[in-house]
C-alpha cells in the first residue's frame, strides 16, 4: 500500500486595516478612460452589427423561423377576427378624436404595419384606442373649434358651420400632434426611457385601465343622448362633463337615445343597423348623426403643418407617455404568461415610428387596445387573461384586499387619480403615489 505523501503548506498574509483594503481595491480596479469607452462603443464587428440589426428590426429574428404548421391557422383566424373589430372601432374612435370616420380606418392600417416590423410583443393589438382618441379630440376641438368656421347661410338666414374646412383643419391638428408624439417616443427610446416600466406595477396598470374606461364611457354619453356638451380639459374635466350632461338631459334627442339602446343590445347586428340607417334616412328625418360616406383609397403622404408644433407640444408629450404606458403594460402581461421578453426601449421606438410615420399619412395617435388584444390572443388558441378582464368589472379590489392592502391602495388611488386628473396627469400622479408606497414600506 502506497503511503500518501504529506505536503505541508505555509501561508503568510499581512493583516490589513480598512484603509489598506481600500487602497488595495483602488489599485486592482481597472481604470478605463473616456476615450477608450467611446472607441469601444464605436467599434463595429460582424456579430455586433447583426445584434444591432436584430434589435432594431425584431421581425428579422422570428419571421424566418415562423412555424407555419403550428401557428398559421390560429394567426389567420385571429387576424380576420381582429381586422373585423378594427373597422367599427376605427370609425367610432375617429369621432372621439373629432375627425372624419375614415381617418380611423387609416389609423388602423399604416401604424400596424410599422409595429409589425419594429415591435417586440407577440400578442398586443396596436391601433386606435379610446383613451388616446379622447385626448386627441380635446386638442383638435381646442385648436379648431366650430366658432372659427361659421359662415352665413342666405337660405336659412342663420350661421352654419363649414364642416369641410373645419374637418380638414382638425385632421391637420391630429396629424401634427401624432407626428410630434411619435418623435417624443423615438427620442425617449433612444435615451433608454424604458426603465420607467419598473414603476408600473400590476395594480397600477389595472387601476389605470379601469379609470381610463370611465373616461371612455363618459365621452360616449353625448352621442347616446344626442346632446352637445362643451368639451372640457384639465383636472376634474370629467366631473364638469358629467354635470353638464345631466344639465342637458332634458334636451335629449329621443331618436338618438333609441338608436343607441338598440345598438348596444344588438351589437352583433351592426350590419343590419347600417342598412336601416341608410334606407330610412335617419339623418335628414330625425337629425341623428351618422358616419356618412366613406371615401375609397388611401391618403398620400403629407408632411404635418410645422406651425402647429408649438401649440401641441405639451399634448404630444402627454400622448407619448400615456400611449407607451398602455402598450408596455399589456405587453408585459402577455410576455410573462407565454415566457418571452419585451424590450421596453424598442417598444418606445416601434410605437414612435408607428405614430410619426402614421402622422405623415394623416393618422391619429395609436396605442394598444385591450379588447382587440384579448380577442387576438383568445382566437389564436390561447386562454384569456383573467386578471386583465377583472379590472373592467371591479373585481380587483376584494382580491387585492385579501392579498395585499398596499396594492389595493395603489389600485384605488390610481383609479381615482385617473378619473379626476385625466389619463395624462392621472398616470403621472399614480406613478408618484406608487413610488411613495415603496418608500414608506422601505422606511417602516
Amino acid at each position: 500500500m502506497t503511503e500518501r505523501r504529506k505536503v505541508r503548506y505555509s501561508v503568510h498574509r499581512d493583516v490589513l486595516d480598512e484603509g489598506a483594503v481600500e487602497e488595495l481595491a483602488e489599485k486592482c480596479h481597472a481604470q478605463t478612460s473616456l476615450a477608450d469607452k467611446v472607441k469601444e462603443s464605436m467599434r463595429c464587428s460582424g456579430p455586433r452589427l447583426k445584434s444591432c440589426m436584430l434589435g432594431f428590426l425584431p421581425v428579422l429574428s422570428w419571421l424566418p423561423k415562423y412555424p407555419f404548421r403550428d401557428n398559421a391557422v390560429g394567426d389567420l383566424v385571429s387576424g380576420i377576427s381582429v381586422g373585423i373589430m378594427h373597422l367599427p372601432q376605427g370609425m367610432a374612435y375617429a369621432l372621439l378624436a373629432a375627425v372624419p370616420p375614415v381617418f380611423g380606418l387609416y389609423s388602423s392600417f399604416y401604424p400596424i404595419l410599422i409595429y409589425f416590423l419594429f415591435g417586440t410583443s407577440r400578442h398586443v393589438s396596436v391601433g386606435t384606442y379610446a383613451v388616446m382618441s379622447v385626448m386627441i379630440g380635446g386638442v383638435t376641438e381646442r385648436l379648431a373649434p366650430d366658432s372659427d368656421f361659421m359662415s352665413w347661410d342666405n337660405v336659412s338666414n342663420a350661421s352654419v358651420v363649414d364642416l369641410v374646412s373645419r374637418d380638414a383643419e382638425r385632421v391637420r391638428v391630429a396629424a401634427a400632434v401624432t407626428f410630434m408624439s411619435g418623435l417624443f417616443q423615438i427620442l425617449l427610446g433612444l435615451v433608454h426611457f424604458g426603465f420607467v416600466v419598473t414603476y408600473l406595477s400590476e395594480p397600477l396598470v389595472r387601476g389605470y385601465t379601469t379609470g381610463a374606461a370611465i373616461h371612455v364611457v363618459v365621452s360616449q354619453l353625448k352621442y347616446t343622448f344626442g346632446i352637445s356638451p362643451t368639451r372640457h380639459s384639465g383636472p376634474f374635466s370629467l366631473i364638469y362633463t358629467v354635470l353638464e350632461i345631466c344639465y342637458l338631459l332634458p334636451d335629449t334627442n329621443v331618436g338618438a337615445l333609441v338608436v343607441s339602446i338598440v345598438a348596444i343590445v344588438g351589437l352583433m347586428l351592426i350590419i343590419v343597423a347600417t342598412v336601416i340607417s341608410w334606407q330610412v334616412n335617419l339623418e335628414d328625418k330625425y337629425g341623428i348623426d351618422i358616419v356618412g360616406t366613406i371615401p375609397s383609397g388611401l391618403q398620400p403622404p403629407v408632411l404635418p403643418t410645422a406651425s402647429l408644433f408649438g401649440q401641441v407640444i405639451g399634448d404630444a408629450f402627454a400622448l407619448s407617455v400615456v400611449g407607451y404606458g398602455i402598450i408596455i403594460s399589456l405587453g408585459r402581461i402577455f410576455a410573462l404568461k407565454y415566457g418571452y421578453k419585451v424590450d421596453p426601449n424598442q417598444e418606445l421606438i416601434a410605437l414612435g415610428l408607428s405614430n410619426s410615420i402614421g402622422g405623415v399619412f394623416q393618422c391619429f395617435a395609436i396605442s394598444c387596445s385591450m379588447s382587440r388584444t384579448m380577442v387576438q390572443e383568445s382566437t389564436g388558441g390561447k386562454t384569456q387573461v383573467a386578471g386583465a378582464l377583472s379590472a373592467v368589472v371591479f373585481m380587483d379590489i376584494p382580491a387585492l384586499w385579501r392579498t395585499s392592502r398596499v396594492d389595493m391602495c395603489v389600485w384605488v388611488a390610481t383609479f381615482i387619480l385617473t378619473v379626476l386628473f385625466n389619463p395624462d396627469l392621472g398616470l403621472a400622479a399614480s406613478i408618484v403615489f406608487s413610488l411613495l408606497t415603496v418608500i414608506f414600506r422601505s422606511q417602516l
